[in-house]
């Protein structure tokens, strides 16, 4: 997809953070948006704004866990705008347990938004893609879908396997000739409110000051990650990294193989010992 001007595109978590952000820079682009959250207040915020720049842009709350939901706000975006050239499955929760810990609620809880909620949005929005004549569809992994790290085993699960979701889906693409492209993308920490919204992190220390933490860490801004986002769209890209981090979390699997599990479990005891000696994180 060489430009955006006169498309229609489909962003799922457009409430806030890298959803809202794409939907912003596309709107600049002359793109005709369907803006979907499940948080209906947030939602409506990012319409007003992407309205501002003149495009059409209508909002659908949307629980992307629910499969029947999905498929019936499909057939609505193409009853309202004709056709879908851009769909992003953004949406996503966070988790932080060991797997000793982990409830099977919040487990699940994971899975059924971060890779039940993309697959959904790929199986239902395929057909419309093909039918473009030229589409894209953009799938939101992590860098912890690139590594594995203590305490993040239900977003690592859900994650890789929306990369080996998605990286199959791309060949399949390409055998049968359809005029789709399709990109996986692994942000670094984006300064969004995902930490702030996740379950499990009180393990880490006080919830608030986790989020903190995390925000004075993240390297990239959701303009920067939305940017960096449809220029891979632009240039048919298969991964997408977003920021620094992420190209670290890339190459050190193919620097040093499976070793890299015994080097990362002493760091993340290391960190976990340093917070409960500066309370941080409660005894």
């Amino acid at each position: 997809m060489r430009n955006f001007a006169d498309k229609v595109a489909v962003v799922t978590g457009a409430g806030s953070g890298i959803g809202r952000a794409l939907a912003l820079n596309l709107a600049g682009r002359g793109t005709a948006l369907a803006l979907s959250d499940i948080d209906g207040h947030a939602l409506k915020d990012t319409v007003e704004l992407c309205k501002n720049s003149g495009v059409r842009t209508l909002s659908y709350e949307l629980d992307v866990s629910d499969r029947a939901a999905v498929y019936a706000h499909a057939d609505a975006v193409v009853s309202d705008f004709g056709r879908v050239n851009l769909v992003v499955n953004n949406a996503g929760v966070a988790l932080g347990a060991d797997v000793l810990d982990m409830t099977w609620d919040d487990f699940e809880w994971v899975m059924n938004v971060d890779f039940w909620g993309v697959a959904h949005g790929t199986k239902a929005f395929l057909p419309a893609l093909i039918e473009s004549g030229e589409g894209h569809l953009v799938n939101i992994s992590s860098v912890f879908g690139l590594m594995g790290v203590p305490g993040q085993s239900a977003y690592n699960s859900a994650k890789f396997a929306v990369r080996g979701f998605t990286e199959a889906l791309r060949q399949e693409m390409k055998i049968a000739r359809h005029p789709v492209g399709v990109s996986c993308v692994h942000p670094g920490g984006i300064k969004t409110n995902i930490v702030a919204n996740a379950r499990g992190m009180d393990a880490l220390g006080d919830h608030d000051e986790v989020a903190r933490r995390f925000e004075q860490i993240a390297l990239t801004t959701p303009t920067r990650a939305a940017k960096v986002i449809l220029g891979g769209v632009e240039r048919n890209k298969a991964r997408i990294l977003i920021g620094p981090d992420a190209r670290g979390f890339d190459l050190i699997p193919r620097v040093v193989g499976p070793r890299y599990q015994d080097l990362l479990a002493p760091l993340h005891r290391l960190g976990i010992e340093a917070g409960k000696r500066t309370g941080v994180i409660k005894h």
